[in-house]
């Protein structure tokens, strides 16, 4: 490995996940270099749905005010679906607390804005993001990663880092390369979709005709996305997009309708691949997003498991690559992340049986919508879909779930528990008005004051959520730790969590 360029992290891939984790490290203090076979954006809006629990994340980074000025002027959806079938993502209420999911609905940001506005954030903070560098060649030691590279100009690059992440899509070339396994299945169905501007149909949202499935949605720019799925279609081998006379032919022989005469600005064809790698983590080398689970885009949830993959991931990389982190620390992605993506696959799979099954599964689209008018049945899958009902550990403790959104009157001023996150710092939060009572967790916590922020404050007039006195709060916005559990297991929490330094 000598002679190498060097860095703490490499990652792979300047989508939407690899940003966001890239930024994640610079919070943490670690070196990033990001590589990009592509030389620019795509200009590609493959994703537009960002759900709560994201938004929640994004919110915790200061990123939600990059896309708008101010929130109402974004896009949202009170109405998502199960299967084509619609689904209320209102009314939600926070695992802890109760209180109302405040960012609750589906929010919507096309890819493209996303990705921009994270990697001006990402570089704002110091992370290289290198275009036009494929990597072809990958070695790893038992202290390290060498990365070979070939640049724009055909050059041949070497960089040695502590750590590799393939945040690099659904045909991970990192993924092959260090030899993960995957389980799962390949495509069996196949939906043709695409960007087209001229042209004039009604707007469908997951409308069934006798031969197939249609969805029509037509954009503030004029561009209106179709997509199209004829009943039994399986998909065909493909080293290229659609072309658009394909897809109008699909469209006409679903919904009787002539597209033909419309400009494509983008083609693309998907099917219901359902796949997971066997584990996230192999050593020196990590797997997020798309890279680490491939499945059917339906109602945005692939970009949504990613960016929680990179958000998840990235203060613990951090604190390993800086040599903070307790030893465990770096399996418990792998622990946490898995098993949420298997069942995220699972809810995907369910759907895609319902959204894209001819007149043979009707029986079961009449059960489910029938099983969606039961208000237990709603929460559930809102909160699966959503994300905010997905958390790291039994559904009897507060830990594990979600902080909620919390005010707090302090000796400083107001604050809140989001805009408290924005450093990436992991907090201890002591809900009174002296933080008498929780003298030896403030203290043990002071003692780490360069990975925990301690915080004393009043709640406001909602109260401490389910009346929690003190909590430690992870980086990613998780409970690690309440009173409940007792000032005598915090020395051991801060300690997996944080080190003992």
């Amino acid at each position: 490995m000598a002679g190498a360029e060097r860095t703490a992290v490499v990652v792979v891939g300047a989508g939407p996940v690899g940003l966001l984790l890239a930024g994640e490290l610079r919070l943490g203090g670690t070196e990033v270099v990001v590589l990009e076979q592509l030389p620019g954006p795509t200009g590609e809006s493959r994703a537009t749905t960002v759900h709560a629990r994201t938004m929640e994340i994004l919110d915790q980074r200061g990123l939600l005010g990059r896309f708008a000025e101010r929130l109402d002027d974004v896009p949202r959806d009170p109405v998502s679906h199960v299967g084509g079938i619609p689904l209320r993502l209102d009314g939600l209420s926070e695992p802890v607390g109760g209180g109302p999911v405040r960012l609750a609905g589906q929010w919507k940001i096309p890819q493209t804005r996303i990705e921009e506005e994270l990697e001006k954030w990402a570089t704002g903070l110091g992370a290289q993001v290198r275009r036009g560098h494929r990597v072809t060649r990958l070695c790893v030691a038992e202290n390290g990663v060498e990365v070979t590279t070939l640049g724009p100009a055909g050059q041949t690059g070497r960089i040695r880092a502590g750590y590799l992440v393939g945040c690099d899509g659904e045909n991970s070339t990192v993924r092959r390369l260090a030899g993960f396994t995957t389980t799962g299945h390949d495509a069996v169905r196949e939906l043709l979709r695409a960007d087209v501007a001229g042209i004039e149909i009604p707007g469908r949202r997951f409308e069934r005709f006798p031969n197939g499935l249609a969805i029509a949605s037509r954009r503030p720019d004029g561009v209106t996305r179709v997509m199209v799925h004829e009943f039994g279609r399986v998909p065909v081998p493909r080293t290229a997009p659609p072309t658009f006379d394909e897809v109008a032919k699909s469209w006409s022989r679903v919904t009787g309708e002539d597209i033909s005469t419309g400009e494509p600005v983008w083609l693309n064809a998907f099917g219901d691949v359902s796949r997971q790698v066997t584990r996230y983590r192999r050593g020196r080398v990590l797997l997020a997003g798309d890279a680490a689970h491939a499945q059917m885009p339906v109602g945005g949830q692939a970009l949504n498991l990613g960016l929680q993959d990179a958000s998840n991931l990235g203060w613990k990389l951090a604190a390993q690559a800086t040599g903070r982190a307790h030893p465990d620390l770096l399996n418990s992605y792998d622990a946490e992340r898995r098993p949420v993506g298997a069942r995220v696959l699972t809810n995907i799979s369910a759907q895609a049986l319902l959204l894209l099954g001819g007149p043979e599964v009707e029986a079961q689209r009449a059960v489910t919508a029938e099983l969606l008018g039961l208000e237990p049945v709603r929460r559930h899958l809102a909160g699966v879909i959503s994300g905010t009902g997905l958390r790291y550990g039994p559904s009897t403790s507060p830990v594990g779930a979600p902080m909620p959104h919390t005010g707090l009157a302090t000796d400083d001023g107001p604050v809140d528990t989001t805009a408290l996150l924005r450093a990436g710092r992991a907090l201890l939060l002591v809900m009174s008005a002296d933080g008498r009572g929780h003298d030896r967790v403030v203290r043990s916590a002071r003692r780490r004051s360069g990975q925990v922020r301690v915080v004393v404050g009043v709640p406001g007039p909602q109260g401490a959520p389910d009346g929690i006195g003190a909590a430690l709060v992870r980086p990613d916005g998780y409970l690690a730790w309440t009173d409940r559990q007792g000032p005598e297991q915090f020395d051991g929490v801060l300690s997996h969590w944080f080190g003992d330094r």
